[in-house]
């Protein structure tokens, strides 16, 4: 499987690209700004691109939906609970003291349990609201990786103080979905370094062993 990662913006969001080498399909999460980075790699590798996927809807993972969209003319996929955030990022955005742009709306809805495949690939949603109503993980039980968005970090968690946040939740969905994976599983984060499940069982504060 091809597995890139680029860091893209202000706020250093991790950008994945997945893709199949054989069958030249693929999948872009989290294209939060950058796209003319990410757009770039996309070509480098020979992918066509199925899914624009966002793990949640806050601005620095969505900004830059519209521009790779438009170029690759992918379909967008994000949680329900998630979707009203799309038109309101530049506003958010604003907020900051930061610019992006808002995003189209999705063509289709991620939801617990969900399967999603590009070539010969899969992965399949894991819905862990908390950081965000929508907030969703990805995990490819093949490759023995998975992708948490802003619910898990290394040694870390998404934050809560947010409207809409709920550390109850959050702590929940880590505690039920993620730490039941296997502990060899290699969580990448939204933003910062790559983990493993079992790392985080013993040292994430927030966790509790």
């Amino acid at each position: 499987m091809i597995f890139e990662i680029a860091v893209v913006g202000p706020l250093a969001v991790n950008c994945f690209i997945l893709g199949d080498a054989a069958a030249g399909e693929g999948a872009i999460i989290d294209p939060g700004d950058d796209a003319e980075k990410v757009l770039a790699t996309v070509k480098m590798l020979g992918l066509s691109i199925r899914y624009v996927i966002n793990t949640h809807g806050h601005f620095d993972h969505v900004g830059g939906n519209r521009q790779v969209l438009a170029a690759t003319g992918a379909q967008l996929l994000i949680h329900r609970d998630d979707s009203a955030f799309l038109s309101r990022a530049a506003d958010v955005a604003t907020m900051y003291g930061l610019t992006t742009e808002n995003s189209p709306p999705p063509d289709q809805f991620l939801e617990e349990g969900k399967a999603i495949r590009f070539g010969r690939y899969e992965m399949q949603v894991l819905h862990t609201p908390g950081h965000t109503p929508g907030g969703c993980c990805l995990y490819l039980e093949e490759q023995g990786k998975v992708i948490t968005g802003d619910t898990l970090f290394a040694e870390g968690v998404g934050r809560t103080d947010f409207p809409g946040s709920s550390h109850e939740a959050l702590m929940h969905g880590i505690r039920t979905k993620l730490m039941t994976l296997p502990d060899s599983t290699v969580a990448y984060p939204g933003h910062g370094p790559s983990t493993t499940i079992g790392h985080e069982k013993r040292y994430n504060p927030y966790i509790g062993g």
